[in-house]
C-alpha cells in the first residue's frame, strides 16, 4: 500500500444539493475560522455562495450537474483534494444521481476524507489532524489494473 501526504493546509471541496445549500452556508459561517486555514474549492453556485459568506476567494468549478461533480472526482483521483464536504439530499432524487454516486465512489476508492452531513463535517474540522500533515493510505489497485479480461 502506498501513501499520499496531506499537508497541514488542506484542500477542501464544498458541495451541496439545492435543498442543502442553506445548511452548508450556515455550517461554513459557524466554521469560518477553521476553514480560513485551508484552500477551498466548490461547485458552481455553491462556490459563489461560499465566497459571499466567507468574504474570501473560493476556487469555483462547474455546477455539479454539468460536470462539477466529475471535476471534483478527478481532482480526488489525482491527489489534488484532501477533504470532500458534500451535503447531499437523501430525501430527493437528483437528476444527476449517477454523478453523485460516482463522486462518492471515487472519494472512497482513493481514501479521501468525506463528510456528507454537518455532524461528520464538525468532527472533521475540529480534529487535531486538520492542522497537521497526515499520511493517507492509498489502496493498491495494481491487481485490478493488471487483471486479464477475456474477450
Amino acid at each position: 500500500m502506498t501513501t499520499r501526504k496531506v499537508l497541514a493546509r488542506k484542500r477542501i471541496a464544498l458541495v451541496a444539493h439545492d435543498n442543502k445549500k442553506k445548511e452548508l452556508v450556515e455550517w461554513v459561517e459557524t466554521n469560518r475560522k477553521e476553514l480560513s486555514r485551508h484552500e477551498l474549492f466548490a461547485t458552481g453556485t455553491t462556490g459563489r455562495m461560499m465566497e459571499e459568506q466567507l468574504d474570501r476567494p473560493v476556487s469555483k468549478l462547474l455546477s455539479g450537474p454539468i460536470g462539477g461533480d466529475q471535476q471534483i472526482g478527478a481532482m480526488i483521483a489525482q491527489g489534488s483534494l484532501d477533504v470532500l464536504i458534500f451535503f447531499w439530499d437523501p430525501m430527493e432524487a437528483q437528476p444527476h444521481d449517477s454523478d453523485v454516486k460516482a463522486l462518492l465512489r471515487v472519494a472512497i476508492a482513493w481514501n479521501c476524507i468525506v463528510a456528507c452531513d454537518s455532524a461528520t463535517a464538525d468532527f472533521i474540522v475540529s480534529s487535531p489532524l486538520m492542522l497537521k500533515e497526515y499520511e493517507v493510505k492509498i489502496p493498491d489497485y495494481s491487481t485490478y489494473l493488471q487483471r486479464k479480461i477475456n474477450i
